[in-house]
Formats: C-alpha cells, structure tokens, sequence
C-alpha cells in the first residue's frame, strides 16, 4: 500500500504583473494609456504576444492573429516589443523580491514564485509582504502586480488570477479545500482547454466533481496526470520554490479543434506556433540548437522529427524554415490533431521543460 501523500503547510506568493508587455509601453509613452494595445504582430500578419486590458475587453488575447485582434479591436494599436526593456524592468522588480527571500523561482520575465516561510524581514504575515512588494513595484517602478498567497505553488498561482488587475488573495490553510471545490475546472492552473472539454465529458465541471472522482478513476482517463489532479484538487503540491529553474526545453504546441489534413494548413499553423515560440525564448532570453517537430496523429500516435544546427537560433522565421524541413520529409500517415515545435541543447546549463498551451481562436 503506498502512503498518501500529506501537503506541506508554506507561505508562498506568487506574483504576476498585471499586462506586463503591455503597461510598459503605457507607462513608456502616455500616449498609449487608456488605449486598446497590443505587443506584436501587426493587422496583416503576426500574433499578438500581449494586450492591455483596454484591448482584452474586445475578446484581444495573446496567441490571437493580428488581423483577428483587429476584427474583434477596430481601434487596436499595435506597438512592436522591445525585449530588452522588458528584461530591464523585470530585473528591477526581482530586486525587489530579493529583499524579502531567495527563495524566488522565476517563471518568466512576468511572474515569479516566493517562498516567505522564512524571510529576510522576520514577518509572519505572507500576506503584508505581498501587499508591501506590490506596493513597492508600484511606487519604484510605475507598474501594477497581482498576488496569490497560499500554502503551495498551486493554489498561489491560481489565486492570483481571482482579483486581477492590481489585487491579491490569500487562500489560508483551512480555506484551501473549500477554495478548490467551488473553482471552474478550467480555472485549475495546468488544465487546458482540451482537458477540461474531456473532462466537460466526464460530468467534471467544478472542483468538488473531480474530488468525488476516485483516484482509480482520474488514472485510467488521465493516466499519470490523473494522481496529480488527485492530489491538487486536495491541496497537495508540494514541489518546492527552485531559484535555480532553468529550462531545458521550451515548446510551443497546439491540438487542433479540427483534424488537419492539408499540409498547407499545417504550416500555416506552424507559422503561429513558431511564432509563439520565439516570444516564449525572447521572454526567457534562451535559444537553443536542436529544433523537434512534434505530430500527433488522429488515432493518438506521436512522432517526433529533429535536427540540430550548427549554431544557436531564437528567431522564429529559422524555426519554421525547420520545422517545414521536417515537415515535409515523409508523408502524414494520418490526420494530424497536435502540432508543436521545441527547441533544446539551450545555450543554458538546465534541468527542465518550459511548455506552453496555446489557446488559440480560429
């Protein structure tokens, strides 16, 4: 018999600035406040890397074509990013976030996990120091952040999202459980929106449906996945606060509402995955030699295809002059329903995967 996993009781903060692309370049030019923004792509072609929340009232989101950011957004502005201001501006903040722990892991130029359990200010209350390194970002850098403060990484990052922009929550140890049983299951941090459908499917629609599902149950529709979702609607998640988190290979990839056929449509498709790619490397300022083309059939078959370059690459037009190489170097033997794109050996010494989800709307 395996013993059950117990959680572990921390204070841990996660922080999540508020647009972040976006209200840099609102903050940079005045001009731009109040405006409906978007960071990168353009209204003929690109995808939208970030928008303001003037812009997200109009259904503008990342991921999203530029010219449907500009159908749904007639008045979008679009502005180009400037990486190396955002890396800037994200050095300052993480500064900040030092005075308080070292405990401080990263996930992007945007947001990052604190463990306070311990920290440099002697202060108990996880809460306050969230509400003071807020305060703080706001008064020494010009820009609004988010929080989630609970016992787990898990329960933290989701409870960020509750009072957004510019507000936190704190979910407190006996409020955990509660907390998760009233949640859309599509607001669990890591269920995407192909596992919700299946999960949709399942009559799993809240946290309190996938507490009552057996851990048999979750395993044999989820597979490994299945203990995780398990543990996380109890409030288990014990994987610690690493400062040391590097990647050691970043993806982006996508599961098609639609089976795709065409080989066309496959690259038009790699195009916006490419796409988000680079964003994904320039945000964590990586790049790497080997490029995978990952196909997953429409009978739940994967194949990978790779090759490895002689020089490091980031850029996104040498991404999908790749990726189409391997595309096109043997026929499809099915429909394809998953296309993604990873780059790994990173000009990084590393120890871990960085994937990300697309939403995207078609």
């Amino acid at each position: 018999m395996e013993a059950e996993e117990k959680p572990l009781q921390r204070k841990i903060i996660h922080i999540d600035m508020d647009a972040f692309y976006a209200s840099v370049e609102q903050m940079d030019n005045p001009e731009l406040k109040g405006k409906p923004l978007a960071v990168g792509g353009s209204e003929v072609r690109g995808v939208v890397s970030a928008a303001s929340y003037e812009a997200r009232k109009f259904g503008v989101r990342s991921a999203m074509s530029g010219v449907q950011a500009k159908r749904n957004c007639p008045d979008l502005i679009f502005v180009r990013p400037r990486f190396d201001r955002y890396k800037e501006i994200s050095k300052k903040i993480r500064k900040i976030f030092y005075e308080y722990t070292d405990l401080v892991e990263p996930l992007s130029l945007d947001e990052a996990y604190l463990d306070v359990t311990q920290n440099k200010k002697g202060n108990p209350s996880a809460t306050l120091i969230a509400q003071e390194i807020r305060k703080r970002i706001f008064e020494e850098v010009g820009l609004t952040a988010s929080a989630g403060i609970s016992v787990n990484k898990f329960v933290a990052k989701v409870a960020s999202d509750y009072n957004k922009p510019n507000g936190q929550k704190t979910v407190n140890p006996e409020e955990v459980e509660p907390f998760l049983e009233n949640l859309d299951i599509k607001k669990f941090y890591g269920i995407g929106k192909v596992t919700a459908e299946r999960m949709y499917h399942l009559g799993i629609f809240t946290g309190k449906d996938l507490k009552a599902k057996s851990k048999e149950f979750l395993e044999e529709h989820f597979s490994k996945s299945g203990l995780h979702f398990y543990h996380i609607v109890r409030g288990i998640h014990n994987s610690p606060v690493k400062p040391n988190r590097t990647a050691k290979s970043v993806a982006a990839e996508h599961t098609f509402n639609e089976n795709l056929t065409s080989e066309i449509f496959m690259v038009a498709k790699l195009e916006r995955i490419a796409a988000e790619l680079e964003n994904r490397l320039k945000r964590y300022n990586i790049s790497g030699k080997t490029v995978t083309l990952k196909i997953k059939y429409s009978d739940f078959t994967t194949q990978t295809r790779s090759k490895t370059l002689p020089y490091f690459i980031s850029d996104k037009g040498l991404l999908l002059e790749t990726a189409k190489e391997l595309l096109f170097q043997e026929r499809m033997k099915e429909s394809v329903r998953l296309l993604g794109i990873s780059l790994n050996n990173l000009n990084t010494e590393v120890k871990k995967t960085v994937v990300v989800q697309l939403k995207f709307e078609f």
